[in-house]
């Protein structure tokens, strides 16, 4: 049973259509010096065709879907713009003396050697927006017509390599029913378009297209990530079994969008969303997010040559904040390096990059970039309210010295007679031990307190998350996590601030139940997640969730954890996420 990552909910269950991309012929052969001109000409009125055609897709799906899916097409635009493909491509013409489609194979084939060191899936994924970006150049080069599925004449459910935005936009939803590919991740484009259509979709299937034959039955099951091929009988009852309970399941959840996310008891917890762009707001929105928790603007840098302007940036901020007012939006300031670095920006390539210049360590050390970011932000909080939050803080310095450089950001945009919001919230994340130790220190320094759960515990068990070797030692509910959430949750309530959880735990029920317990005032998840979690919050009673973490923190393994987990509260959390599974 194939095994992928369940990149949008639902089950479909149906004929398999292999989508096969088109294999285009491209000849390599030299040119004459007097035929490079022509050659490029030939090249730049392709990349041309290429852009009007994106811009018409984009003006497609920002009337059919919605306009923050259509923002995924602006990354398509940069790319037709990045002097890394289109300058690359050009040089290679002259130099190479190459014609223009193997200019341009030459070109993009070797990006990901220049970066097979990046272990960041989202940073993978828009390696893939090259490569489908160049494919369009390409056909437009052979003057080849591009594919589309708008004339499906049964329902099917489509199985493929990958699928681009541009290959979802044809489709007819009616006869779609869902999608398996073999690449992709929660953060692939595929999976975007496929929530935004309300498709099953199962991704990172690695060989699917291999496996299945065309016309052969399948079953999708977009909850669990599991692809079954030839089901029998029996499986296709139990998952059409599956299929309605997850059906009466999702309208129960349609039905807490306007309720607050309150316990039983009373305790209410803001309930945020982490977004990576404005594409993700509506979602996250429609279903009754309380504002933007974590704002990841680091994606903002990435698909281009060059840093973005501080004009750019306030746009991007801008359109966050008017369309989630009156709720605020907190805004990170760049986490580059670890697993996030780009071509073009100045980030050291070191041993432990983990451990390295990264993230506000990153911007100490390139104050203009970080003031151009700090600059855009406060005049983004004029259109609403905005808080500033700043990653992996090791120690107070690094806190004093970032507000140092927000004073004279303020100062400058005075002088220079820009409107901006002098009146900001600032933050801090909580994800270095180091942090979470002097939380009482820190919190007579900033407004609020921001758990990001995925470091802190790959940092404090030193465990790389990333690492399948080591993958078992990552355990969320280790006893030493939740000592350390539990001083950070005192020190900051001792200090009259609040305390968020932006991390993968605060979108894991039973994580949920203990982060409850041990005070957290606010839950920032995955736009996906929000309703889920909403139910969660809004079935459990906020003095038992206490009870049960005072005997957690008692503890000594995470076997005990889990097991006093299990017995007190594991049971109801199943009860509440009943079809759901």
């Amino acid at each position: 049973m194939p095994k992928g990552v369940a990149a949008s909910p639902g089950i479909a269950i149906g004929k398999a259509y292999i989508l096969e991309k088109e294999n285009l012929c491209i000849l390599e052969y030299k040119i004459k010096q007097e035929e490079v001109e022509r050659e490029i000409k030939r090249f730049k009125k392709a990349v041309e065709e290429s852009k009007k055609q994106v811009l018409e897709i984009k003006d497609k799906v920002s009337k059919e879907i919605g306009k923050q899916e259509a923002y995924i097409f602006q990354s398509y635009l940069n790319i037709l713009e990045d002097p890394l493909l289109i300058d690359g491509t050009i040089e290679k013409i002259k130099n190479s003396r190459l014609n223009a489609e193997a200019a341009l194979r030459a070109t993009y084939k070797s990006f990901p050697e220049k970066f097979k060191a990046i272990q960041s899936e989202f940073i993978k994924e828009r390696f893939r927006d090259v490569e489908d970006v160049a494919q369009r150049i390409l056909q437009n080069l052979l003057e080849q017509p591009t594919m589309s599925l708008s004339h499906l004449e049964e329902k099917i459910i489509i199985v493929a390599y990958d699928l681009a935005p541009s290959d979802t936009v044809s489709i007819d939803k009616d006869k779609v029913l869902g999608f398996a590919t073999d690449v992709g991740g929660r953060t692939s484009h595929t999976a975007i378009m496929a929530r935004a259509l309300e498709i099953p979709a199962v991704v990172g299937l690695r060989d699917i297209t291999k496996k299945v034959k065309p016309g052969s039955t399948i079953i999708v099951d977009g909850n669990s990530g599991k692809v079954i091929i030839n089901p029998t009988p029996r499986q296709i009852e139990r998952y059409k079994d599956k299929k309605r309970k997850f059906l009466i399941y999702k309208k129960s959840l349609e039905n807490l969008k306007s309720l607050p996310p309150k316990t039983i008891d009373g305790r209410e917890i803001e309930l945020a969303a982490n977004i990576a762009g404005p594409e993700e707001v509506d979602l996250a929105m429609r279903d009754g997010a309380e504002g933007v928790g974590l704002y990841r603007t680091e994606y903002l840098y990435m698909n281009r040559s060059s840093l973005p302007s501080e004009e750019e940036q306030l746009e991007a901020y801008r359109a966050v904040v008017e369309k989630v007012a009156p709720y605020s939006v907190i805004i990170r300031t760049l986490d580059l390096g670890g697993d996030k670095f780009l071509s073009h920006f100045p980030v050291p390539r070191e041993i432990n990059p983990f451990m390295g210049c990264r993230a506000i360590r990153l911007s100490l050390e390139l104050v203009e970039v970080f003031k151009t970011q700090l600059r855009a932000i406060l005049r983004a909080a004029m259109y609403g309210k905005v808080k500033v939050m700043y990653p992996m803080i090791s120690a107070l310095e690094e806190v004093r010295k970032a507000n140092r450089i927000l004073s004279e950001v303020k100062e400058e945009l005075k002088r220079e007679g820009l409107s901006f919001s002098d009146s900001v919230d600032i933050g801090v994340m909580i994800e270095v031990p180091s942090a979470a130790v002097m939380a009482d220190i820190l919190a007579r320094e900033v407004d609020f307190f921001s758990l990001g759960t995925n470091d802190l515990i790959q940092y404090t068990l030193a465990v790389d998350r990333v690492n399948e070797k080591v993958a078992h030692l990552y355990q969320p509910l280790h006893p030493t996590i939740l000592r350390l959430i539990d001083n950070v949750v005192k020190a900051a309530h001792r200090e009259g601030i609040w305390v968020g959880a932006c991390g993968e735990m605060a979108s894991d029920p039973l994580g949920v139940s203990v982060l409850l317990g041990l005070g957290v005032d606010e839950l920032s998840v995955a736009p996906t997640s929000i309703l889920e979690i909403k139910k969660v919050i809004r079935e459990l009673n906020w003095e038992e969730t206490q009870k049960i973490v005072s005997h957690l923190l008692n503890l000594g393994t995470s076997k005990q954890v889990k097991r006093y987990l299990d017995s007190r509260i594991g049971k109801k959390i199943r009860k509440i996420l009943q079809g759901g599974e």
